[in-house]
């Protein structure tokens, strides 16, 4: 461990688990012809049909202009389509093309074999403390954000109990 992380152990251990999970779901997800992060794109197009585009950027949590380039090359590998909202001419809405439906199966394939990979060797209890700690995690990072999100000049307010101001209800999970 480089002498600047022993402060941060834990911190350590997930940006290199996260950078491992990350290799190892690109090398699943090219079988598929798709790149880590547009699986996460396309399963929610699959699941809940066309939205507009500001709405995708919303749920995948990415900055905008990362989801316009994905986006981009999602259109150009023919597995989504983008169309002007027929209700807000200024909106853009994308829906996974009937094309891309033949992905599915994959995509579901390297989750589960991600999966497999990722917790070999766990037991059944393991795996649910893992989940569980995770989430607390997750929950510890998203409220950070949250702070952070509050503090930049011009950022809207998060009202007490919506669903802006509880992010963990807001996760999209494969």
């Amino acid at each position: 461990m480089p002498a600047a992380a022993r402060g941060g152990p834990v911190s350590h251990a997930v940006s290199r688990v996260a950078r491992l999970h990350r290799i190892a779901a690109g090398r699943l997800l090219r079988q598929a012809g798709l790149y880590p992060g547009q699986e996460r794109v396309m399963m929610h197009l699959w699941e809940t049909g066309p939205v507009r585009q500001s709405e995708l950027i919303r749920i995948c949590e990415l900055d905008p202009s990362t989801v316009t380039k994905m986006l981009q090359r999602l259109e150009q590998s023919g597995h989504v389509r983008r169309c002007p909202d027929p209700a807000d001419r200024r909106a853009v809405l994308v829906e996974a093309t009937e094309g891309s439906c033949a992905l599915l199966a994959d995509v579901s394939r390297a989750w589960s074999t991600l999966e497999e990979v990722t917790l070999a060797g766990l037991e059944p209890a393991e795996r649910a403390e893992l989940a569980r700690l995770l989430a607390k995690v997750e929950g510890n990072l998203c409220t950070e954000a949250l702070a952070e999100c509050r503090d930049l000049p011009g950022a809207r307010q998060a009202r007490p109990g919506s669903a802006q101001a509880r992010p963990e209800e807001n996760r999209t999970r494969p």
